[in-house]
Parts: C-alpha cells; structure tokens; sequence
C-alpha cells in the first residue's frame, strides 16, 4: 500500500511557465496558452502541430521532488493511463519525458468542469433527464476504474469535466487514486464528499475501511449536487448537526431538499453508513435506470436553514438521542475557497450560490488537487447547509489538504482480517 501523497513540492522558480509557450513537446504538440499553475507543475492549452487538434498537457516539474513526491506523481500517471481507454475518463493520449518535466497529453475539454455546469450555468437542476444521462456516466466511469482495481478517492465535480453543452462527462485527475481495495489511509478527499468511515481522526489500531464503498458514497453526494445543485451535508460526521438529523431520521433528506420518493429511497441504500451495506453500483445502476422522477414539484419542496456546526455532547446523538430541536436560524455565511496560483497558494476566491440567489462573479477553477484542465482552481460543490426555509446556499468544498489525517497502519493483512471477520 503505498501511503498518503507527501506535502506539495516548493513551485521549480527558475522556469517561468509562459517561457515554454511556443515550444513543441514530443515534435508534435505546441504550448499555445496557460490553462493552470499549481504546486507540482503548470497545464497548457496544445495544438497538435499537423491536424491542429486542441489538447490539455500537463508539465510536471520533476526537478525539486523527493522519492516520495516521484512515486506518488509517477503513480497519478500510471493509474490515469490504465482507466483512460473509456469512453467517460478523460483519454490520456500521450507521456513524454524530459530531463526538467513529464509532459502528460491529455483531451481537452474546453467547457469546463461539472461544477461550473451545475452553479455557473444552472444546467441539471430540475432537468431530470440530462441529470440521470450524465450520472449514468459518471458510474460508468467509477465502474470501469474499480473493475480494473482503481479506486478514484476524490470524485467530486470539480473532477469531473464536460464536453457537448453538458451531456457528456469525462472522470480525470486521478492524483488520489489507489489500487487498495482495504485501506488505512484516512481523511483522503474534500470533506463534503467523503464517507463517514473515512474521517476518523483517531483511528484504532489496524483499522481499516473499503475503497470501493468510499467512492460509492461520493457518487451520491455528486447525484445531490446534480439533482438539487447543492450537497446534503458539510460533513458526514457526528460534529454536522445535518448529518445528525439525518442519521436520526433516514427521509430526513426529502424533507429538507427538492428530491421525490424514489431518489429518497435510493439516496438512503448510498448514504448507509455501514459500508458493508452500501448498495454496490451494478444495483445503483439499475435503481437510477428505473427511477421515473428524481424532484419534487416546486410547491412541495420547503427547506429549512443550515443548523449551527455545532459538536456532538454525546455519541448517543448518533442514534437519534439528546437531540436539541434544531434552531431556526440564517444560513451560515458562505465559506471562502483556497485557489491555486503561483507564486501564493491560498488566494481566496469567490463562492458559489444556487440559482435563486443573485449569480456571484465568474469563478475560477480550485481545490488544494486541481484537475487537468483548471485555469489556477475551482470551488466546490455548494454545501447542503442544513434544514432552513427558503434557499440553502451552495459553497464550496473544502479538500482535506492531501490526507494530512493518514494514519500509517501497516498491517494491511490485519486490516483484511478486520474487514472479513466483521
């Protein structure tokens, strides 16, 4: 198992990312443009040199990294080539090495990530059938990644990218992606879209959680996002006073978001939170299939605000006791979201609201892991903040910073064991 990704690289100063534009990489791609700048290279705009094909190429800096730091980039690469041949993960066209960078060829999707799709352009909210069309895809894209042992471990849509006006979506930056089905490396992800079970703080010893289940409780805080352009919780811990709710009531959710019986049903088989009982995806696939409506009518979805982040007095709260009513209070304000640009990591960057909130300025792409083709970073998904009368507001999410929580368990055969004897 190889563990939690080491800190970012300090940014290789001595090369100016726009010194490069012009040159042509492997004799066939041009830089053109800068799409991004990040800690552990910087993303071009190409045009391949005799068709005129636009591509993304990500140049890696390979100066500055330690062995650890290498592993893990040569890992991302490896594991994005191995899911790239399908029809729904960006295509990783080609890899050329230099003695300063790695050139990573990718598609190009120009339109953007899913997350712009959803807040900027209000696309899927009450368009029922483009939302199960583009989630179907995404679970394609999820299905064929673990069929081959890939385990994505930060699906969000802010890694998802669209092409066609939204119809079709490409899964890609694989830079958390492992190949454990059984692992101890806790609180890898964003928060909003991370199973419980992978955020203990404390892990005991030797414990462990599936990968598999993890991303298939990701899919579902992304299927809210699609549905309701929103997520249910913050956190899908104890300390989430939303999360509580729902844990003491399992309609909880339809009863704060725009979502029908059916999409309720199906929203309780992922957010099971024993994740032996997580519904698998070939089901979700079939459920999502069948399912006639995913919203409610306008006139029968009230929402309440987000309750206060507020932290457990009692783990009984776990079970729907000790309870306080949950007060009727303003929406918390909307958080700020780290950006990625050089020479300063952590510019702050204007959040997101829902459609029926005044439209914020135009955002750029962030998350502490940008995606290939994100111009500096992106915010994500705006927060389903708790139950409250009138519009809950979407915020960005805010990513672990690269599983700082990895608690380095070693006995991974102990972490089976754990897994079959319960």
């Amino acid at each position: 198992m190889i563990p939690t990704p080491p800190p970012s690289p300090k940014p290789f100063a001595s090369c100016n990312p726009e010194d490069r534009l012009g040159q042509v990489i492997g004799y066939e791609y041009r830089l053109t443009g800068v799409l991004g700048i990040g800690a552990y290279g910087t993303v071009y705009k190409a045009s391949h040199v005799e068709t005129g094909v636009e591509y993304a190429i990500k140049a890696l800096n390979r100066f500055g990294l330690d062995p650890r730091q290498r592993t893990f980039q040569d890992r991302e690469i490896r594991l994005h080539w191995d899911a790239s041949h399908h029809a729904n993960v960006v295509s990783m066209e080609r890899i050329v090495d230099t003695l300063d960078c790695t050139y990573v060829v990718l598609e190009y999707c120009p339109e953007g990530d899913l997350f712009s799709k959803i807040t900027e352009d209000c696309d899927y909210v009450g368009r029922d059938h483009k939302a199960k069309a583009v989630f179907l895809q995404i679970l394609d894209a999820v299905q064929h990644c673990h069929s081959n042992g890939i385990y994505h471990r930060d699906l969000k849509p802010e890694n998802i990218l669209v092409k066609n006006d939204g119809w079709t979506v490409k899964l890609a930056d694989f830079g958390l992606a492992n190949e454990d089905r059984i692992t101890s490396d806790f609180g890898c992800g964003s928060t909003f879209y991370m199973s419980p079970e992978c955020q203990q703080s404390n892990p005991k010893p030797f414990a462990c959680y599936a990968s598999e289940a993890n991303d298939v409780w990701s899919l579902g805080v992304i299927l809210v996002n699609l549905v309701c352009g929103r997520n249910p919780w913050k956190r899908a811990a104890l300390e989430d006073s939303t999360f509580r709710a729902y844990m003491r009531d399992r309609n909880f959710l339809q009863s704060i978001l725009s979502i029908s019986s059916g999409l309720n049903g199906i929203l309780q088989r992922i957010f099971e939170v024993d994740p032996q009982r997580r519904i698998r995806l070939d089901e979700l696939r079939q459920l999502i299939r069948k399912c006639q409506k995913f919203g409610q009518e306008a006139e029968s979805a009230s929402l309440p605000p987000t309750p206060p982040y507020s932290p457990v007095d009692s783990p009984l709260a776990f079970y729907g006791h000790g309870l306080e009513p949950i007060p009727n209070i303003d929406p918390l304000p909307v958080q700020q979201y780290p950006v990625y640009a050089a020479p300063s990591h952590f510019a702050t960057q204007p959040s997101f609201a829902p459609a029926d909130l005044p439209t914020p300025p135009a955002s750029t792409t962030g998350s502490p892991r940008h995606g290939p083709y994100t111009h500096q970073a992106k915010p994500a998904m705006p927060a389903f903040q708790g139950p409250f009368a009138g519009s809950a507001t979407f915020i960005p999410s805010f990513p672990w910073p690269r599983c700082s929580n990895f608690v380095p368990n070693l006995a991974s055969q102990m972490c089976w064991r754990n897994v079959m004897v319960s």
